[in-house]
């Protein structure tokens, strides 16, 4: 199936309640298309840093404004770093420090818990946190009710990567965790919100080094004293307490740990905040498609994801997972991986991918054992092509794309885990990449074409992407390699005795051009090249 994104901003740009039809019926004729062809999808409302206008995408510019950002002075105050305003070159992998900044920190609080935190702050009458959630589900609903007749569509994905905003965070004077990216001006959650008020601030910075993130210095930020509140507001948080203007006109915290507690309750934000959100969501979806199945997945890097019997049941856990230092550094060495989660550097080239393994088997044990026995998709995953600095695009090599993204995708295999591979770019180009944020993963590029005539013409890494893979399984799958130098591929599995059907593979023909040999350890087998189909028939006595 396929991953089909969508954003709030293309089903509702123009304004509250205002529903882009000619968007809705792009949609449906795309994806019945897909359907014809026997592509199911589901539905991935995607965002990334809350909007394109705080230096990611998703929501709509007037999200912002209707809280009081003007948003022609984001950029200039440090609430988040938006590539048309710095200007070319982008800094490499930079963007995902804007979920700790001002912007997209305080939109992800008032989403989610702007009743608790920002109780005064309502628009048209509304509650912030009500106003931002109804209209994000309404949106979705639109894309629901555009498409609940076509059979090809299972389901629909609550929000892609949410952040918990400030939610949660201890102390203010601290940099928020966000995505957990330090890189370029880094200001703490309290620096944020004072440079959005005018008030300028030493702000550290930071790097990507060998071995993680590194403080390089700081900078002295906002010197001109810009504020990025409209006329007739100011800062939410100073309006709710946060920190005030003391005797001398100087600010002043009043309370670090604002984020922390409610009343006498510790914040749990998957547990107090993203879980009644996704319930609503699931509940709001399924009164137009009753049947949908709902892909969940908590804030990146924070597996603390759970789900039990009192929430909607028919859930996929869809985290995402990559190699976080190939991501970020846009390079791969293949001796050396990080575990973002258990904070450490992994050395060896066996040890990396044996690092990948249990990695992403952490994501299908807290399925099992923390979200009700919920299946496990792994939402996003993939690799930068632009790594060594576009070094392939001048000789054409993409060996070592080739290296690193079979290395992800045996990781994958040892866990028989379902997965969708971030992503296909229709319009990439060597030269902008995805035409966004100067991310460069798209499997496919416009420049890689060489007009041959083949489908697989302009696919990057295809000798690790295109691979046998069981479709369907008359068992329980024991063990699954593929040996991308020999093109060899091996499975097991046990057959269930009530299961007569016969196993299903896919068999490229990018990768046995001439056809292949097949060995089975009983029953009998049909090999269909034209179809790139192998049908196996267990014996039952075995």
């Amino acid at each position: 199936f396929l991953r089909f994104l969508t954003t709030w901003e293309a089903i509702e740009h123009e304004g509250p309640q205002i529903y882009d039809q000619e968007y809705l019926d792009y949609l449906y004729t795309v994806i019945k298309k897909a359907g014809e062809y026997g592509i199911d999808v589901f539905i991935d409302p995607h965002q990334d840093t809350w909007s394109r206008f705080s230096g990611g995408d998703g929501a709509p510019g007037w999200t912002l404004e209707a809280v009081g950002f003007d948003l022609t002075k984001i950029h200039a105050t440090g609430a988040a770093v938006v590539h048309q305003e710095h200007g070319d070159p982008f800094p490499r992998m930079i963007w995902p420090t804007n979920a700790s900044k001002l912007a997209c920190g305080t939109m992800f609080t008032l989403f989610f818990g702007g009743n608790d935190f920002a109780p005064q702050l309502t628009v048209d009458g509304v509650p912030i946190q009500d106003y931002l959630q109804s209209h994000y589900i309404n949106a979705v609903r639109q894309v629901a009710i555009k498409l609940r007749d076509l059979p090809n569509v299972i389901g629909y994905d609550t929000l892609n990567e949410p952040s918990n905003g400030f939610i949660g965070e201890k102390d203010v004077r601290t940099i928020a965790r966000g995505m957990s990216a330090r890189k370029g001006d880094m200001p703490t959650m309290l620096q944020s919100m004072l440079l959005g008020s005018g008030y300028p601030q030493n702000v550290d910075s930071y790097d990507i080094g060998p071995f993680g993130f590194r403080k390089t210095g700081s900078r002295r930020m906002n010197t001109e004293g810009v504020k990025v509140w409209r006329d007739g507001h100011e800062d939410i948080w100073k309006q709710h307490g946060v920190w005030g203007i003391d005797s001398t006109s100087q600010p002043v915290l009043h309370k670090p740990n604002y984020f922390a507690t409610v009343g006498s309750r510790k914040v749990n934000f998957h547990e107090d905040y993203f879980k009644p959100f996704a319930n609503r969501f699931a509940r709001e979806i399924r009164k137009i498609v009753p049947e949908a199945i709902m892909f969940v997945e908590g804030v990146p890097s924070q597996g603390e994801l759970t789900w039990n019997d009192h929430d909607e049941a028919n859930i996929v856990h869809a985290a995402h997972w990559y190699d976080d230092l190939t991501l970020y550094n846009k390079s791969y060495i293949s001796w050396m991986g990080v575990d973002v989660q258990a904070m450490k550097i992994i050395l060896g080239a066996q040890n990396v991918r044996k690092s990948f393994t249990r990695q992403i088997a952490r994501v299908v044990r807290q399925s099992d054992e923390d979200m009700n026995h919920a299946p496990t998709l792994i939402g996003e995953v993939g690799i930068p092509f632009d790594m060594h600095n576009k070094k392939a695009y001048r000789t054409g090599d993409f060996s070592m794309q080739v290296r690193a993204l079979d290395a992800t995708m045996t990781a994958l295999e040892n866990n028989f885990v379902s997965f969708t591979l971030w992503n296909y770019t229709a319009d990439n180009s060597n030269e902008r990449g995805d035409l966004w944020n100067d991310e460069d993963l798209s499997l496919f590029s416009r420049d890689q074409m060489t007009g041959n005539g083949s489908i697989h013409d302009g696919g990057r890494a295809l000798n690790a992407a295109v691979r046998p893979y069981p479709r369907k399984v008359a068992g329980e799958p024991l063990a699954m390699s593929f040996d991308i130098k020999k093109a060899f591929f091996e499975f097991s599995f046990r057959h269930t005795d009530e299961v007569n059907a016969p196993t299903e593979f896919f068999i490229p023909e990018l990768q046995y051009p001439h056809g292949c040999t097949i060995q089975v350890s009983d029953g009998m087998f049909d090999l269909d090249m034209t179809n790139q189909t192998l049908i196996y028939q267990h014996t039952r006595e075995q």
